[in-house]
């Protein structure tokens, strides 16, 4: 491992510990030579997953577009990037599991708008409308009502 400071390629791991439930093991690190410390992460390297689009193109997976999407969908919301990576493991660790070689696009959506409507409903709304390509007021009006009372301010 070179040291991002002088591309010195010896160091001492000063400190080691598991993250990401166990997928990942985070790593603290001394530069041999000029002393600056640095973190890397270590993953095991998982096969491809190629999303299908709708028009039948594939693409690989990218968990920066997914997450590009919650982003936005959670602005201005109370909802810690902390937590948008949570989702994003969650979703990210499922497809994963699930050992199929592809998915399909609307897979991926459902399962963000699930884990968005569990935390966030304007979230929610804001992705569905996007990822169902809203034509007009009254899908917004459905949407909402879908969601329970409690989420619409309702008691």
């Amino acid at each position: 491992m070179k040291c991002p400071k002088c591309q010195h390629g010896e160091d001492k791991v000063l400190e080691t510990r598991s993250v990401r439930e166990g997928e990942a093991t985070r790593r603290r690190r001394e530069c041999a030579v000029c002393q600056h410390r640095f973190t890397t992460y270590e993953y095991v390297e998982r096969a491809s997953l190629d999303v299908l689009k709708k028009d039948g193109r594939r693409e690989p997976f990218q968990r920066e577009k997914v997450g590009s999407g919650v982003a936005r969908a959670c602005e201005k919301r109370p909802v810690s990037r902390a937590t948008i990576e949570e989702v994003l493991d969650s979703i990210e660790r499922d497809l994963f599991r699930s050992g199929e070689g592809e998915v399909p696009a609307a897979e991926i959506g459902r399962r963000v708008m699930d884990a968005l409507k569990a935390l966030d409903p304007v979230a929610y709304v804001r992705f569905a409308s996007v990822y169902l390509n809203f034509n007009d007021i009254q899908q917004f009006i459905d949407t909402i009502q879908e969601l329970p009372a409690h989420d619409r301010g309702e008691t």
